[in-house]
């Protein structure tokens, strides 16, 4: 399939690793309980983590695979640096560490996480055991405006042109087939809902209903997951419209809290419905790109 990536501009965009953060209190509320917990969370660089991975089942809420940034610039006071990273930068593209034990060392965009703000990238066990907080992070930004020649009634967003290439996305007259995971309906959809733009930012799949989970067979999702999510149009922002299909990226684990789970990114939406999604075991960022649990394991790494 052709695009229009010839006509894009590559731009950098930059942050550095930002620190977990815990609220003063500490405790997370358990939605289907009333419990108080206290778990990791946003944030960091998580080493056991990382994009590939399920993810369910981790003792933690809303944990971050590999490594979470931030534009923590004094001088933007406004945050419209934070806001370029976020919205410029978009899966697959190139990250590089500029600064530190693991400078040089080469990465991947994996997400984008809302409300915290979040960049998550990938990079190999040997780099993540040398980075620190606060290493600076350069972002080779390409993928805003990305097109399919012949379907510009599709949107497409956060999402590196080379990776669309890898995604195996074919033609059927005037609709595109792409790959999924799984088909998640739109009434599981809660966290982050009724934004203006889903250009940067996430929302999360609820799955605290055990019933309905096994009924549309997603309680197996993992980090990195291509997913379609049907009737939600994030056209001029998320919201429900009946007939509508999106396209996103599984990005953060699964949550405790009412209304959160794992965190979806959106690569394409149809607000016509003309996306059909195709189930496919493998369509999953970490795999296509070779990196994250997919990553072949270095002699002496981590993993």
């Amino acid at each position: 399939m052709r695009t229009n990536e010839k006509k894009l501009v590559m731009l950098s965009v930059t942050g550095q690793v930002s620190s977990p953060m815990m609220a003063a209190g500490g405790y997370r509320i358990a939605g289907n309980t009333g419990a108080p917990m206290i778990l990791p969370g946003v944030g960091g660089i998580t080493y056991n983590v990382r994009v590939g991975d399920p993810a369910c089942g981790w003792v933690a809420d809303h944990v971050e695979p590999g490594v979470s940034v931030k534009n923590l610039s004094p001088s933007e006071g406004n945050r419209s640096a934070n806001n370029a990273l976020n919205i410029l930068a978009a899966i697959g593209n190139d990250a590089l560490v500029l600064t530190g034990d693991a400078k040089g060392a080469k990465g991947t965009v994996t997400g984008k996480h809302g409300g915290i703000e979040h960049v998550l990238m990938d990079f190999d066990s040997r780099a993540l055991d040398k980075m620190a907080i606060g290493d600076r992070i350069l972002v080779r930004a390409l993928g805003t405006g990305l097109k399919i020649d012949g379907f510009d009634h599709i949107k497409i967003m956060n999402l590196d042109p080379r990776l669309l290439s890898k995604m195996r996305v074919k033609a059927a007259g005037s609709r595109i087939e792409v790959p999924v995971t799984c088909v998640v309906p739109a009434k599981l959809m809660g966290s982050g809902i009724g934004k203006t733009h889903a250009h940067s930012g996430d929302y999360d799949i609820q799955l605290l209903d055990a019933k309905t989970i096994e009924r549309h067979g997603i309680g197996g999702i993992s980090l990195g997951d291509i997913v379609a999510i049907k009737d939600a149009d994030h056209t001029f922002g998320r919201m429900y419209r009946k007939g509508s299909i999106t396209i996103g990226v599984v990005v953060h684990s699964d949550c405790v809290i009412s209304g959160h789970g794992p965190g979806v990114t959106t690569i394409m939406t149809s607000s016509g419905g003309r996306i059909v999604p195709r189930i496919s075991p493998g369509a999953n960022i970490a795999k296509l790109l070779k990196i994250g649990s997919y990553r072949a394991k270095p002699k002496g790494g981590r993993r």
